[in-house]
């Protein structure tokens, strides 16, 4: 597993993140690039994985989405182009990875690992992001520039599918070697230009909600479970001075009844909980042909089998008290005490946990175990 050498985390959250971009030169114990061109290329043409396609004109650039035909790479006949792929750790285990030196993110926090192959020149134009990413350079070479933070205002190009900028200046430059990293903030701008062919660049992102996100999805749950006959009442209503006015104490009534359902404070972190680990790949399903029984949990554990976690799906949990907490696991809550609060709390810190004696002999844990195993969002790990 890939590890990174002598980086100071705590350093790099206060000094760094979200604030400005920063270099590092092969942060890596032993660089090894995780994945050959021609795997990306293939994932590309596969139904179900996110592919995307730059080629580059004089007069314009073009974006093609996959899946891509398996003779479209052989085709193109323009220079400069760009292959990007999404969640690749979720189909190669190697990728998948390079998330774990990431880990002092939280994890609702972290997004998926893109992966981009680009031709010499190739790259998507100048452009700013409204997440964290961490570049890491695989194979080749590229060219990174970074300029000012822009925001909704900065002007983009008209009809462009990649939203480049319209005007881009950069403050600093470099060229990137396999194993070097760049971190770039939300909102700054910055380009990246394949040096040579065989340019392979790893986009570990993280996911920011906007407020406009949380307000439509929280709403729409509180509306979900309010009944309709739950309305305004005014009995002892006092005569008005004039019938035109909303009063003070209607108004006061009013309020009271939109911000107490919002208010709800338990019942968000539920949502949110539930909101935040929704998968965002459906198709990558590890549930058994048949349902695994508490036998083939004991079974497994006495062989000294590992759980181990999708990496389609997606794990946190929030703590309610010293000794409960709420698990949430691909958009679904598990209520734990006892020994499932200390297993819920390895299955978010690692992705291979082992099955003890206190979880076989708990109820509890078992049912949370074999829910999670039938729900294909951990398998044993000789299980495929």
């Amino acid at each position: 597993m890939p590890s990174l050498l002598d980086f100071d985390a705590a350093a790099f959250l206060r000094d760094y993140w979200q604030q400005r971009p920063l270099l590092i030169r092969n942060p890596w114990r032993e660089w090894s690039n995780p994945i050959a061109p021609d795997e990306l290329a293939g994932l590309a043409c596969e139904p179900g994985v996110e592919s995307r396609l730059v080629t580059q004109a004089p007069d314009r650039w073009q974006l093609e989405h996959g899946p891509l035909p398996e003779t479209r790479f052989a085709e193109i006949d323009r220079p400069g182009w760009t292959l990007l792929v999404q969640s690749v750790d979720h189909h190669v285990p190697e990728v998948a990875e390079l998330l774990e030196p990431f880990r002092f993110i939280p994890n609702w926090r972290l997004d998926d690992v893109m992966v981009s192959y680009a031709a010499d020149g190739g790259g998507v134009g100048a452009h700013f992001d409204q997440y964290d990413v961490f570049l890491i350079q695989g194979l080749g070479r590229r060219r990174w520039q970074v300029g000012a933070r822009c925001d909704d205002a900065t002007p983009l190009l008209p009809c462009d599918d990649l939203r480049r900028l319209a005007h881009f200046e950069p403050t600093d430059e470099w060229v990137l070697e396999p194993g070097d990293m760049l971190y770039v903030p939300p909102g700054f701008g910055h380009n990246g230009v394949a040096v040579g062919d065989d340019c392979m660049t790893y986009s570990i992102g993280f996911r920011a909600p906007s407020r406009s996100e949380l307000i439509a999805g929280w709403t729409e749950h509180v509306l979900e479970a309010l009944d309709d006959d739950d309305r305004y009442g005014d009995i002892g209503l006092a005569l008005q001075d004039n019938p035109g006015e909303i009063a003070p104490h209607a108004l006061a009534t009013l309020h009271a009844m939109v911000s107490d359902a919002l208010l709800d404070r338990e019942a968000f972190a539920r949502w949110f909980g539930e909101y935040t680990t929704e998968p965002k790949n459906h198709e990558l399903d590890w549930q058994p042909e048949e349902p695994l029984s508490a036998q083939d949990v004991h079974a497994a554990a006495g062989r000294g089998l590992l759980l181990v976690r999708n990496p389609a799906s997606r794990f946190s949990f929030v703590r309610n008290g010293p000794s409960d907490l709420t698990l949430f696991v691909d958009g679904i809550a598990h209520d734990c005490l006892g020994p499932s609060v200390g297993f819920a709390e390895r299955l978010c810190g690692g992705d291979r946990v082992p099955v003890d004696d206190g979880m076989l002999g708990s109820d509890d844990a078992m049912r949370l175990v074999l829910d999670l195993l039938n729900a294909g969002s951990v398998a044993f790990e000789d299980d495929g």
